[in-house]
């Protein structure tokens, strides 16, 4: 999936300047979106456009697109042209989201997506998105919440249950931002508090937020540089211990854009049951596997993409390998109840 993002993204940067229309818009960016997801945009038992959404006794309205489950909308979407500031249109979706059955929301402009649900009041869309991004600026974090969007991967509950904690983790990340930029008195008191035994005049507390802000900023950059060391000194480890492991030349051994985008889907199905720090891979010649705690005794799958066909290969309890042929990427995805019990094996032990 990652790789298609990327592909719009290119698409959408060399593209909008000569899109001129809202309709432009939903066929030159709206659409291939969706068929990333794995909808058939050209089934109107799946992808409806101009969906019908009456409102009381206000016949006709029609929201752009439905995506359809069993005759039933599951995401509703209403779309504008690429330069509108979607701040302004949300109300619009609100209205059509309570009378349908959908339980999610997408307000878009081909660039920017929000997803709304009702986790505050139910049938009732929230007034704030619990997921939003921009195809220019994706983080790992973001495509693996989308991926969950994903046709076959598309789970209500599952989706519905992390989505709350998105909706606040969002908010709170922003107020953290805020207080890096401009600490607010009560920020600034909560910590000058705990270390200044004092009276907190306001001439101590002009000097404590300036302390207070480069103190945070120097602690998050200390931590980045920790992160960062760490990760490298942690890829190093694996390259020797492949190249030790497996014997095999390093120079014999290329990790493919394939290989390491198997990798992150494999991580995004795990991060339900286990820190995503304890996955790893190392790359042979012959295979591509994915371990638990960068362990070769705990192989969670084998990623077979370098022939004329792809595989996956998936282990029981023994250990005992089974392939199951790949028609793309995105269908490692269908065996996430397998990939899940393999990690289950190793830590009931």
């Amino acid at each position: 999936m990652q790789n298609q993002l990327k592909n719009l993204t290119d698409k959408v940067a060399q593209m909008k300047e000569q899109i001129g229309t809202e309709e432009a818009t939903k066929t030159a960016f709206v659409l291939p979106f969706l068929k990333l997801l794995g909808y058939d945009i050209f089934n109107p038992m799946e992808v409806v456009p101009e969906f019908t959404a009456d409102l009381g006794l206000k016949k006709g309205e029609k929201v752009d697109y439905a995506i359809m489950d069993n005759g039933n909308p599951i995401i509703i979407i209403e779309c504008k042209h690429w330069k509108e500031d979607l701040d302004v249109h949300s109300s619009q979706l609100l209205r059509y989201f309570h009378v349908t059955k959908a339980r999610f929301g997408l307000l878009t402009n081909g660039i920017e997506y929000r997803f709304y649900s009702d986790l505050e009041s139910s049938n009732k869309m929230d007034e704030k998105p619990f997921l939003e991004f921009s195809l220019t600026e994706l983080k790992e974090s973001t495509i693996n919440e989308i991926a969950k969007f994903h046709k076959s991967n598309f789970d209500v509950d599952k989706i519905i249950s992390n989505a709350s904690s998105l909706k606040y983790m969002k908010e709170i990340k922003k107020l953290l931002n805020q207080e890096l930029e401009n600490p607010t008195k009560e920020f600034v008191r909560h910590f000058a508090s705990k270390v200044y035994a004092n009276r907190l005049t306001e001439n101590v507390m002009e000097q404590f937020t300036d302390l207070v802000k480069k103190s945070l900023n120097q602690f998050i950059g200390e931590k980045v540089n920790d992160r960062l060391t760490s990760a490298l000194s942690k890829e190093n480890k694996q390259q020797v211990e492949a190249v030790a492991v497996e014997e095999e030349p390093k120079s014999l051994i290329e990790t493919t854009e394939d290989e390491l985008e198997g990798f992150r889907i494999v991580k995004a199905i795990m991060r339900r049951k286990v820190d995503i720090e304890r996955i790893t891979y190392r790359d042979t010649q012959s295979y591509f596997g994915i371990l638990l705690d960068d362990n070769n005794r705990k192989p969670l799958c084998r990623l077979h993409l370098n022939g004329g066909k792809k595989y996956i290969g998936l282990f029981d309890e023994n250990k005992t390998e089974r392939k199951e042929l790949l028609t793309s990427l995105d269908d490692i995805y269908k065996f996430e109840e397998q990939l899940l019990e393999t990690a289950s094996f190793y830590d009931e032990r």
